[in-house]
């Protein structure tokens, strides 16, 4: 049985610039014949991964439970084996011959050619595979790869290693347990078969109503000029809009734990920090400029079985106009469009509400008076399944 937890969230934010495009305007969109406002799905992933560290510090999750993204996969792995005892000239020889052999070349800067997204088992793995098969992790004698092309010269540079020690590299490079790979997947252009397909997806949020870019000019004084000299110092203009944002995520439960390699527990957790990081976490955008710190009024989580996912965008496809309250509209309009999709397609569904809107809930969902509950309810529903 198919089950998939979807999360929606009704988000006003005060005047601010929480993502931005490459001219320093806040990004938006044409949706439904009118311009929005919009947060890219990256950006929102980017915020969660940033709670997830929180949740590590406060000892919810461990550093284990996480990914790293960087080239600087080398530098890791030699600062394991230091500490294992061996000397950092030979550990990044060593290192360098390993991700070698897993075809994941390394420039003269000491960096991989992309990004990779690690957990940090895999990296701890790696490393441990190195410092254990370390006499026997030479380079043999093998054609020179110069003049090749970079595919042929990669591939020509993992053959050169020890078989038995490839095997083991490949063993320990499976994802980790990393709940960021799990949730959010990972591609390695060298490697498909080592790519993670994620579990969750994440929407763009769109501002439930048209919006206008309004510009913020500013001055700024010398404060040792004399007195007697007049006129500012530096001036400029920042780009900002006021939005209430629907965002909506969701995660394929069975795939959340098939990614985590079966282990029930760790994606019970990772499903609770994934929602509630969803709902807390805001993008870092220009905020000690505009401090737009503005928790969501409007949550609703719904746990579906054997049904497909539902965004409810097109509640706002005809842009929602701010007559009393705007979040209150737009979680009307959010509850009429989920009640008219359940009233045509049906299917099993289990729904819970955060509300501060004063939104007309009625029996579209069961009204639960906190974030920490509702995420129990959320939780104990996905578990009973």
């Amino acid at each position: 049985m198919k089950t998939i937890v979807e999360i929606h969230a009704l988000q006003n934010f005060a005047p601010s610039n929480l993502n931005r495009d490459d001219t320093g305007a806040p990004k938006d969109a044409l949706f439904g014949g009118t311009r929005r406002a919009r947060i890219s799905s990256q950006c929102t992933k980017r915020a969660v991964r940033q709670f997830f560290g929180e949740q590590v510090s406060q000892g919810i999750l461990s550093t284990d439970d996480l990914a790293r993204r960087s080239k600087r996969v080398l530098e890791a792995l030699i600062e394991i084996l230091v500490e294992r005892g061996r000397d950092p000239t030979d550990a990044k020889e060593k290192a360098t011959l390993a991700l070698g052999a897993m075809e994941l070349a390394i420039k003269d800067e000491g960096k991989t050619e992309y990004l990779l997204f690690l957990g940090q088992r895999e990296i701890a793995g790696i490393a441990e595979v190195v410092h254990e098969k370390w006499d026997a992790l030479v380079a043999s004698a093998t054609p020179t790869t110069e003049g090749k092309k970079a595919g042929k010269a990669k591939k020509q540079a993992a053959q050169g290693i020890d078989p038995d020690i490839r095997k083991a590299l490949d063993k320990v490079f499976n994802g980790g347990k990393a709940l960021d790979v799990a949730l959010f997947g990972r591609m390695l252009a060298d490697m498909p078969e080592k790519n993670q397909y994620a579990a969750c997806q994440v929407a763009h949020a769109l501002s439930t109503h048209a919006v206008e870019r309004e510009f913020d000019f500013y001055t700024a004084v010398d404060d040792l000029k004399p007195e007697d000299t007049a006129g500012a110092d530096m001036m400029g203009t920042v780009e900002f809009n006021s939005a209430c944002f629907y965002r909506y995520a969701v995660v394929d439960w069975e795939k959340l734990g098939a990614n985590l390699q079966g282990d029930g527990e760790l994606a019970a957790k990772g499903l609770r920090a994934f929602l509630e990081g969803f709902v807390v976490a805001e993008p870092t955008g220009k905020q000690n400029t505009f401090a737009a710190h503005n928790p969501p009024e409007f949550v609703l989580a719904t746990v579906r079985r054997n049904t497909a996912p539902r965004n409810l965008a097109n509640a706002f496809e005809t842009a929602i106009r701010a007559r009393d309250n705007l979040t209150r509209n737009s979680a009307n309009a959010l509850l009429g469009k989920a009640k008219t999709l359940q009233a045509a397609y049906g299917g099993e569904a289990a729904a819970f509400v955060l509300d501060l809107s004063g939104a007309e809930i009625g029996d579209a969902a069961q009204p639960i008076a906190s974030l920490a509950a509702l995420l129990d309810a959320v939780i104990a529903e996905v578990q009973q399944g």
